[in-house]
């Protein structure tokens, strides 16, 4: 392949964009051995006897640099061999952390799903952009099919919000709250579409102190302000506390503000708390407010018949924002809002574009849904969802998700029989476990003054040797007056009570020392 293209007879250029069989399909199935091989199976086996792999090789950002260098594209212009272009994928691999290795906890994702998998391969094959039935037949329907069937999860099969409410994929659950800001706003002051926030009163939201950071970031490219979220404090479990939350408003029309929504959380980032939402539509009522649930990670509890009594209320919500990605487990990124409002969508965002959305086709242009969403170009999210769902049934999807809440419990249960570690919150609502490891030596000293500035330093270090081990991955984080702490979150159910008692006992010894 030094000389790209001599050795084959085809036709064309060899730097043509256009896949040839003769010239390309050897390299693609290399490719994709090697993928299967070092990233998909190799890389999502925890290391033992039998092979397997860490879950990240650590090296540090300018050794990293350096190595990325040497892949570089060439100075002088020429173009790679075959051998360069592989070499470069097992870089890639090698040195990319596994987010579906068994021991990776770090964030609200992980697993690597071979349904979602083969659905993201089909979409990036097929390279559709999803605003018109005439170039995304399949996928137009296939989005309006699955958000109907989410809805359905949330209000029941036959109820009014469900069959006539709506629903759109966004670019990640930051987004799917930003565009329930927005759509709360329209509903609000539906003039705020032409006229921006000229002459308006200042507009103001709710939301709680655990709330996701993009509630601010949304509300600041909004125009509303960092400071038109208006904080609501937590009670010890996390949950808004309802009573501030109604002082809160009462303060803010005083202060002669507009409010026009309260954003709760049905799984907070750290502690995985439920706002308690049948309470919270209540006061949404009283005030005429918008009520948005961010339900970004707790949403999949939707599936299990077990475990959906911590989403109760979630059915009186204006918006409801969703990511299969998270608890399901479906690949990056999968994020969706749901609405129990017909139109708004369209209402707040269309700008019937002629070149795209011609109201005289020869078809039925109600599915050329693209004028609804903020983005034009943009991927298939619904695809890998529909797969995985098609391939394990919702039978599947809730066994799914009652395996990681099995584990969960098994992991609290073993985590309390040990001395070294230390609950934050005694009885942990959801998939997130919050805790301390006391290392040998600070135990039994929790009345010294410098007991907890000392737990304070313990996680960071504990982090950093696992990482440059490569035997775990768990984040950690301070919130409100308490230091450092572990937060464990599960959303693989590929793990198992060996893998609990890995984190444990990876933890311990790492630790011992300090």
């Amino acid at each position: 392949m030094a000389e790209p293209g001599s050795h084959v007879a085809d036709s064309g250029e060899w730097y043509e964009s256009q896949p040839i069989e003769a010239r390309h399909g050897v390299f693609l199935r290399l490719i994709t051995d090697l993928l299967l091989n070092d990233a998909v199976f190799e890389g999502t086996k925890p290391q033992n006897g039998a092979g397997g792999c860490p879950v990240l090789r650590w090296c540090d950002p300018e050794n990293l640099a350096a190595r990325l260098a040497e892949h570089r594209p060439s100075a002088d212009g020429r173009p790679a061999t075959q051998e360069q272009l592989l070499a470069f994928v097992r870089f890639v691999v090698d040195y990319s952390v596994k987010t579906g290795h068994p021991h990776f906890f770090n964030q609200l994702f992980s697993s690597l799903d071979p349904y979602g998998l083969a659905g993201q391969w089909l979409t990036d094959a097929l390279n559709p952009s999803v605003y018109t039935y005439e170039v995304a037949p399949v996928f137009t329907l296939m989005e309006t099919e699955i958000l109907l069937s989410m809805r359905k999860l949330v209000y029941g099969d036959n109820h009014p919000s469900a069959i006539n409410g709506d629903g759109i994929f966004c670019p990640g659950g930051s987004m799917a709250n930003g565009c329930a800001i927005n759509l709360a706003r329209f509903k609000f002051a539906p003039e705020v579409k032409a006229n921006g926030l000229h002459g308006m009163p200042r507009l103001v939201l709710f939301t709680s102190e655990d709330a996701h950071y993009s509630v601010y970031k949304m509300a600041a490219l909004q125009g509303l302000g960092e400071d038109g979220v208006i904080v609501v404090k937590t009670d010890s479990e996390g949950r808004m506390d309802v009573g501030h939350l109604e002082t809160q408003i009462e303060w803010a029309i005083g202060k002669g503000y507009a409010p026009f929504m309260v954003s709760a959380t049905a799984g907070t980032t750290v502690l995985g708390a439920f706002d308690p939402l049948p309470e919270i539509s209540r006061v949404c009522e009283k005030y005429g407010l918008w009520m948005h649930v961010d339900a970004a990670w707790g949403g999949g509890l939707l599936f299990s018949r077990s475990h959906r009594g911590l989403l109760a209320g979630i059915e009186r919500a204006d918006s409801i924002t969703w990511n299969p990605h998270k608890l399901l487990a479906v690949p990056q990124q999968c994020s969706t809002l749901l609405l129990k409002h017909k139109g708004i969508l369209s209402a707040c965002h269309s700008r019937s574009a002629s070149y795209l959305f011609q109201k005289d086709k020869f078809y039925d242009t109600s599915y050329d849904i693209g004028d609804k969403y903020l983005q034009c170009g943009r991927r298939v999210d619904a695809l890998k969802f529909w797969m995985m769902w098609k391939a394990k049934g919702t039978i599947g999807l809730e066994r799914h998700v009652d395996k990681i809440m099995d584990n969960i419990k098994y992991f609290v249960q073993q985590l309390q029989k040990r001395k070294s570690f230390k609950l934050v919150l005694e009885k942990p609502a959801f998939a997130n476990i919050c805790f301390w490891f006391v290392p040998p030596r600070l135990q039994g000293t929790e009345n010294s003054p410098d007991y907890w500035s000392q737990i304070h330093k313990v996680a960071p270090k504990i982090k950093e040797r696992m990482m440059k081990k490569g035997s775990l991955m768990v984040n950690y984080q301070p919130l409100r007056d308490w230091p450092n702490f572990f937060r464990f979150v599960l959303q693989s159910s590929g793990t198992n009570q060996k893998d609990m008692d890995f984190v444990l006992n990876e933890i311990e010894q790492l630790g011992k020392d300090l």
